[in-house]
């Protein structure tokens, strides 16, 4: 298992930072474990960190007065969550619950803050963070009022597949997690994931999922059908 200051040096954030703000940032940064259906922050909560997650699975949603939910985005391995609300100065504007055994990295307010007002590679990191962000919730979006089960499904798998750390061959989510974020039953889920995998987009394997063509499976998740 890889320690949390051997993850951030191996992060895409790591590798944009210069030694110096590495190593502070190694030093400030603490590492927490949760269980799932723990949260890692709750509506109205005034925010103490910026969260990453190491390994694990976290549902960002807001809960209605009638008591539906709504999910906003998953984050999965590599992913982090929460610099907008800093960004903004606000409270948290939603639930973030741990939706399987979840370790995660917090980054002071105060040191996000800092790296924000004097880091240009953390400034450039952050934009690619909220550009990915920003595509993924408009193609979600677009997704859930017109795409058909198995977009909705590629979406899901291909949204978590283009934010997890370069070079992971193995997207580790169940299918019954996939349903969650596709807002399916686990049935329907599956069988989404078995036309997928026939036409060569995803691999259903022990422990995962492994996606074979990422770029056919962004497209696809936008086709109004699957061939």
């Amino acid at each position: 298992m890889m320690d949390m200051r051997a993850y951030l040096e191996a992060t895409p954030l790591g590798g944009r930072l210069a030694p110096a703000e590495l190593q502070e940032l190694q030093a400030l940064a603490v590492e927490r474990s949760f269980a799932r259906g723990a949260h890692l922050v709750a509506v109205g909560a005034v925010p103490t960190h910026w969260i990453g997650v190491i390994e694990g699975l976290v549902s960002l949603s807001v809960t209605h007065a009638d008591g539906d939910q709504t999910m906003l985005d998953a984050v999965g391995d590599g992913g982090w969550f929460g610099e907008g609300t800093l960004l903004k100065g606000l409270s948290w504007q939603f639930d973030a619950v741990a939706l399987r055994r979840t370790r995660a990295v917090l980054i002071p307010v105060s040191q996000f803050r800092c790296l924000r007002d004097t880091s240009l590679g953390f400034n450039h990191y952050l934009q690619d963070l909220l550009n990915a962000r920003l595509g993924a919730l408009i193609g979600t979006a677009i997704c859930a009022r017109h795409a058909p089960l198995e977009a909705r499904v590629a979406r899901a798998v291909a949204d978590l597949a283009q934010r997890s750390p370069p070079g992971d061959a193995l997207l580790r989510l169940s299918q019954a997690e996939v349903a969650l974020l596709a807002g399916t039953s686990r049935q329907r889920a599956n069988v989404a994931l078995k036309r997928l995998a026939e036409q060569g987009l995803v691999d259903v394997v022990r422990g995962g999922l492994k996606v074979r063509d990422l770029e056919r499976l962004t497209a696809a998740s936008a086709a109004e059908t699957i061939a």
